[in-house]
């Protein structure tokens, strides 16, 4: 059986802003149709590192690579879908019209390929009728869903997710849990989240950042018997308790 391969290779990620650290030195490799999960409390580096890898921020040291490319490349050529934690669908349009939108952009004119994702953004989505509805009518919930199904839809090489499920009820936080969840071995998926307990559910390994530093990398089980917690949101306490106690 073929071992999976890095997928995502990141090598003395360091970035400053007027003077300030904001990354020092993190270092991490993403396999092929993994879920990574990156962690840490406020202005740790989280949001910074995913716009470094979905090619948005481009000025850092060290090595960024995306399927042999670097992040913007990677992001011209359609292998990367990004979902900001601030970001909202189109209003004025329909649930159908914003996923259109988008899968024409990814489809590069092919009719049958804009058909294949439409189709799955609306499975993905589950919105039901609501999906020809405006999505100015849509719940925060709703609107999550959309975008989640926007992102995933085209199947990416790499779907970068921050906050998926911030601020959301608990059946539509399952929802979106138990779609990502299905990406796993169809896309790399890398996201961010405060909800450690999700974290721990939905990821294959995870990095911890404090203060723009790697502080620990693993499987959540390893991490969790490694700080012997009983669980992984014990573990970020402990461990970023002695990263703030240094």
């Amino acid at each position: 059986m073929t071992e999976p391969q890095p997928i995502v290779s990141v090598t003395s990620l360091t970035r400053e802003v007027d003077g300030r650290l904001i990354l020092h030195d993190v270092n991490f490799n993403v396999l092929s149709g993994e879920i990574f999960g990156i962690v840490g409390p406020n202005g740790a580096g989280k949001t910074t590192t995913l716009r470094i890898l979905a090619g948005i921020i481009t000025k850092y040291e060290g090595s960024v690579t995306i399927h042999g490319n670097t992040p913007r490349r990677a992001k011209e050529q359609g292998l990367i879908s990004y979902m900001p934690e601030d970001s909202f669908p189109y209003d004025r349009l329909t649930g159908l019209e914003n996923l259109e939108f988008y899968a024409k952009l990814y489809a590069g004119g092919q009719k049958e390929r804009i058909e294949e994702f439409i189709e799955r953004g609306i499975k993905i989505a589950s919105l039901g009728q609501r999906i020809y509805d405006k999505v100015s009518g849509y719940s925060r919930g709703m609107k999550r869903r959309l975008l989640i199904a926007r992102t995933l839809m085209v199947h990416p090489v790499v779907a970068i997710l921050d906050e998926p499920t911030s601020s959301l009820d608990v059946e539509s936080a399952v929802r979106i849990r138990n779609t990502i969840r299905s990406m796993s071995g169809k896309s790399t998926v890398i996201l961010s989240s405060h909800n450690l307990l999700e974290v721990e559910y939905l990821c294959d390994r995870v990095m911890m950042l404090n203060m723009g530093r790697q502080i620990i990398i693993g499987k959540p089980r390893e991490i969790v018997e490694l700080t012997r917690a009983g669980n992984l949101e014990e573990s970020f306490l402990k461990l970023i308790g002695e990263g703030n106690d240094k």
